[in-house]
C-alpha cells in the first residue's frame, strides 16, 4: 500500500501538475485529489512550482544538464523504504525553477550592453536622452529616456532608428513622448552604431521623414 507523502505520490502528483501524467491515470489521481484535503494541499504546491518554473523559462532557458536530472528524479520509484525522506516531483520542480532563477540572475549580470548619449539637433534644440541597449533571447532592448521633446499624437509620432556604416536604416519601435520607452531591434549595434530618432506622421509612408531631432553614437 502506497503511503502519503511517499516518492510516487509526489512524482505522480507533479505530472499532474504539469499535465504530463497518463490519462490513464490522471482520472483515479484527481479523484484521491478531491476526496483528500491534504492531497489538495500539495497538489496546489506542485502547481505553484510548475508557474514559477514556467515563468522564469520565459526569460531563459534552463540548461540541458540541469533539465536531464530534473526528469531522472521525477521518475516514480516502485519501492518506499521506511525512514527516507521522498525527494521526487514537487523537489524537482523547485530544483528547476532554481537552477533557471541562478541562470537568468547569471545572464543579467552578464548581459552585453551597449550605451547612446543622444543629442539633439536644430528641430529640437534643448533635447537630450541616454539609450541603453542589451542583448536578450529575443534581441536587443533599448531603454530610451529623452527629455525636452514635446509629446506628439493625433496621428504624430517620434520613432527611432539604428544605422549602419553604409546608411541603412533599421526602425526599432515609435513613440509619443520620450520617458521611460523601450524599443526592440532584431539587428546588433556592433554593426549598426548609430541611434536616431525622428519625427513620423501616419501617412502610409514607411521610410524615414529625415527630419532627425535626436542622434548618438552606439557605444560598448
Amino acid at each position: 500500500m502506497r503511503r502519503p507523502g511517499d516518492e510516487q505520490e509526489i512524482a505522480e502528483l507533479a505530472a499532474l501538475a504539469d499535465g504530463s501524467l497518463p490519462a490513464e491515470r490522471r482520472a483515479a489521481l484527481e479523484a484521491e485529489v478531491a476526496a483528500s484535503p491534504v492531497l489538495a494541499e500539495r497538489l496546489a504546491e506542485q502547481r505553484r512550482a510548475v508557474a514559477l518554473a514556467r515563468s522564469a523559462a520565459g526569460e531563459v532557458g534552463a540548461p540541458a544538464g540541469l533539465r536531464a536530472r530534473v526528469e531522472a528524479q521525477r521518475r516514480p520509484r516502485r519501492t518506499w523504504a521506511p525512514g527516507r525522506i521522498a525527494l521526487a516531483g514537487g523537489t524537482a520542480a523547485v530544483v528547476l525553477a532554481v537552477g533557471i532563477g541562478l541562470a537568468v540572475r547569471g545572464s543579467g549580470s552578464s548581459a552585453v550592453r551597449f550605451q547612446a548619449a543622444l543629442a539633439p539637433t536644430a528641430l529640437a534644440p534643448g533635447a537630450g536622452g541616454q539609450a541603453t541597449l542589451t542583448q536578450t533571447s529575443s534581441g536587443w532592448r533599448i531603454r530610451l529616456d529623452a527629455s525636452a521633446l514635446p509629446r506628439l499624437a493625433d496621428g504624430r509620432f517620434y520613432e527611432a532608428w539604428l544605422r549602419n556604416a553604409s546608411g541603412v536604416l533599421v526602425p526599432v519601435g515609435t513613440f509619443n513622448e520620450g520617458r521611460n520607452v523601450t524599443l526592440w531591434a532584431g539587428v546588433t549595434p556592433e554593426a549598426f552604431t548609430t541611434l536616431t530618432v525622428t519625427r513620423e506622421r501616419a501617412d502610409g509612408n514607411q521610410a524615414s521623414s529625415g527630419e532627425k531631432v535626436l542622434v548618438g553614437k552606439v557605444t560598448r
